[in-house]
């Protein structure tokens, strides 16, 4: 009798700790999917902020596909990791019906490649990190097989030649607001680094080759301009000390 009792309790304590431990693992597994999913809603999340801040760029149909699909895969995801989540199916429909949306867009839509540079520093600023974010992005995305590299390498090639031409015209302005101030120093100083910035880069497109021979016809006449104000300064230094030689040596009068 008293050995069945044992046989119980300890058949009991095993119950409770196989029980325990699955219940464990069972919450282990709740806290990973929560993990998980909290990753792929921060895609959508991103990828949405994305879409929104493309209104800054040029019309870019490729890239609001890709962005579409890329949160598409993620609501997949989640759709996979919590089928009972609330919404989750209407999301995953929503955003299928966007992405075919977009594909048929950029079916019919080349894009556009004219940029104009804003007045307002910190809209250069947003526009700038949008790129840097976009560039990164598409970049994970072929490195995941979902992007082709066709495509990949086509759209890095239009957002770093949009990044070059907001660096470039920055970089020009300010140089041509300072030679305006006469702070012609300072002028040269702007222009020699955009200058430096298109000799650095890769592809010499027919942007680079245009500004490259502005600048330089800019340099040189900021370069003649600093040599008449030089040839000025020094010929009215010269005039000062003639003047003042004159006063020193001229006759004392009488009186």
């Amino acid at each position: 009798m008293i050995a069945i009792i044992v046989g119980l309790i300890i058949a009991l304590i095993l119950f409770v700790v196989v029980v325990s431990a699955v219940q464990q693992h069972k919450e282990k597994q709740q806290a990973e999917k929560r993990v998980k999913v909290a990753k792929q809603k921060a895609i959508i999340d991103e990828s949405e902020e994305l879409i929104l801040n493309l209104s800054n760029l040029p019309s870019s149909p490729n890239l609001v596909k890709i962005l579409n699909r890329r949160s598409l895969n993620a609501a997949k995801v989640m759709q996979d990791l919590i089928p009972e989540m609330k919404g989750i199916k209407s999301r995953v429909q929503e955003l299928t019906s966007r992405l075919e949306a977009a594909e048929d867009l950029a079916t019919n839509n080349a894009g556009d490649d004219n940029f104009m540079l804003p007045d307002n520093d910190q809209q250069i600023l947003t526009i700038l990190q949008c790129i840097k974010k976009l560039r990164a992005t598409i970049k994970s995305e072929q490195s995941k097989g979902i992007l082709d590299a066709q495509s990949f390498t086509k759209e890095d090639q239009r957002l770093d030649a949009m990044q070059l031409k907001i660096n470039i015209e920055s970089l020009v302005k300010r140089g041509t607001q300072a030679e305006n101030k006469e702070m012609l120093g300072s002028a040269r100083q702007y222009l020699e680094k955009a200058l430096q910035t298109l000799a650095n880069h890769p592809l010499k497109t027919e942007y680079v080759k245009t500004k490259q021979s502005e600048i330089s016809q800019q340099l040189n006449d900021i370069t003649e301009s600093l040599k008449s104000t030089n040839a000025q300064d020094a010929a009215k230094k010269a005039k000062n000390e003639e003047n003042e030689l004159d006063v020193l040596f001229q006759p004392k009068k009488k009186w």
